[in-house]
């Protein structure tokens, strides 16, 4: 059997034990900012989806949705 310099590395890296990459502590922390930002973003549009006798059911009003909706996302 002929084996070459290419057939001896992988069946070296086949062999040898997976390392699973985990995210940094800095990756973490933007990974939930723009997961927070999302969540944020989906909530307005379904305020904005709801009807009056919803929303007077919840205590908000027109004017109320209306100022959540137009805030950028970043903002609380």
């Amino acid at each position: 059997m002929n084996t070459t310099l290419t057939s001896k590395c992988s069946l070296a890296a086949a062999a040898a034990p997976r390392r699973e990459r985990r995210p940094g502590p800095i990756a973490m922390l933007l990974l939930d900012l723009l997961s927070t930002w999302l969540q944020r973003a989906r909530d307005r549009r379904a305020l904005h989806g709801l009807d009056g006798g919803m929303l007077k059911d919840i205590g908000l009003t027109r004017a109320d949705i209306e100022f959540e909706v137009h805030k950028p996302f970043w903002r609380d």
